[in-house]
């Protein structure tokens, strides 16, 4: 019996440095919201990968995507779901429909953190949300800002670049009857949209097609 209680101990005693080992890794990492092990083995070198897999398993933090991981007390809002965007598949900044509805130039509720990237189209499905990213060409990656919002950053297109990454890659949006059904603010879109920015950003593209359908749906708007 006394074997049995000294045993005991020992495993409380084991589990509560584990804790402690745990409670000291999330200190150090305070100013991260999602985190690699790449990331932690900078503060601790020799760190054990199979940890990641027991605190999963006691619920102390989740996976997100293979190799990304965030504390499971973590709050799970707008910001901190962009912030999430950009790290677990870069290079990428927010843009197309979650951007569009974030300046308001569209009305919808946008649930899925739509992001461009210079790698392949991609969706991940995660605990925390759903994240896809279509492909953009290294040369069109331009036109976005860099974000601090309560010390967490973000870099998210900028209105006319959300605007003109939709159109892009939307080929499909063509005649008037379309751009009556992207039901885009026009009043937000007067007055937030910079038009001399917007044809600048539309020149790089070099394409004589996306230029006729931004001109006839810049018209519309302005009518």
């Amino acid at each position: 019996m006394k074997i049995c209680y000294i045993f005991r101990e020992v495993v409380i005693s084991s589990n509560m440095v584990k804790y402690m080992k745990y409670l000291e890794l999330k200190e150090n990492l305070k100013e991260f919201i999602v985190f690699s092990l790449n990331d932690i083995r900078k503060i601790e070198k020799n760190f054990y990968r199979r940890r990641l897999i027991e605190w999963q398993e006691k619920g102390y933090i989740k996976k997100i995507v293979r190799g990304y991981y965030i504390f499971a007390d973590t709050e799970i809002n707008d910001i901190t779901l962009y912030h999430i965007a950009n790290k677990i598949y870069a290079p990428s900044y927010i843009s197309l429909e979650i951007a569009l509805s974030y300046y308001n130039l569209i009305p919808e509720t946008v649930y899925t953190v739509t992001s461009v990237s210079t790698k392949r189209t991609y969706r991940f499905t995660t605990p925390v949300g759903e994240f896809f990213y279509r492909s953009m060409k290294p040369e069109l990656f331009f036109g976005y800002k860099i974000v601090k919002n309560n010390n967490i950053t973000y870099m998210i297109a900028e209105p006319e670049k959300a605007f003109l990454d939709y159109m892009y890659l939307n080929p499909r949006y063509n005649t008037l009857k379309d751009y009556k059904e992207l039901r885009i603010n026009e009043e937000i879109f007067r007055k937030n949209i910079n038009q001399g920015k917007l044809i600048s950003y539309l020149e790089r593209f070099s394409q004589k097609k996306l230029e006729g359908r931004i001109n006839k749906l810049v018209r519309y708007l302005n009518r």
